[in-house]
């Protein structure tokens, strides 16, 4: 459940798509920005009981020789073994959410917001008020994951399959932003969603 004591906005939008510039941005503007992915790492660091979890659900294969977790490995059985996906989001999923929820509990600010790239994929939808989903037409984000990273395409079309349909978290969507213009366009549109959080976080909780 949301945190009582002030808006939570839930960041999403498929691979590629812009998440990072809005929360990198929404920094800018002092406002708190709890990373899933982050959350995820620090669960999986180097003798975290996690990682014995996963080590033991998938085999030592995937850590590597200075303990750490061959990340590239795993990707690529979850991306191909549907089971293995939903084994991992069993040991990874519930955790994260209890850190979040920790985490917005010690905060204090007008609103905060939950970066969760798969945030339908996993339905932690309820962890917030108001979901913003950040969104590209499909080729565009194929190019810019290509251009990035240097994934082929093929495994980046794996990648955005795997993921929940664009339609699906534009319908879910409580807020927009259309990030297939420049970096300033989407800037604009991140502050002017900033205001209007701040209108309607003071709104709420006068």
């Amino acid at each position: 459940m949301p945190s009582p004591s002030h808006l939570v906005v839930a960041l999403t939008g498929g691979i590629g798509s812009g998440k990072s510039s809005v929360a990198a941005r929404l920094r800018e503007l002092a406002v708190p920005v709890i990373d899933a992915d982050a959350i995820s790492r620090a669960l999986t660091a180097p003798g975290s009981p996690v990682l014995d979890l996963i080590a033991g659900a998938f085999g030592a294969r995937f850590i590597d020789a200075d303990g750490h977790l061959d990340r590239a490995a795993l990707r690529a059985l979850v991306f191909s073994d549907t089971r293995a996906r939903a084994r991992l989001e069993a040991i990874l999923h519930p955790r994260i959410g209890s850190e979040i929820r920790r985490r917005l509990a010690r905060l204090a600010a007008p609103y905060a917001v939950l970066e969760i790239p798969l945030l339908f994929e996993i339905g932690q939808t309820a962890l917030a008020d108001r979901i913003l989903v950040v969104d590209l037409p499909v080729a565009e984000q194929i190019r810019r994951v290509h251009q990035r990273s240097g994934l082929d395409v093929a495994e980046i079309r794996r990648i955005i399959d795997s993921q929940v349909p664009r339609s699906r978290r534009l319908a879910g969507a409580n807020d927009i932003i259309d990030n297939s213009g420049d970096l300033q366009a989407l800037i604009e549109q991140v502050n002017q969603l900033h205001r209007y959080y701040l209108e309607l976080a003071a709104t709420r909780y006068a």
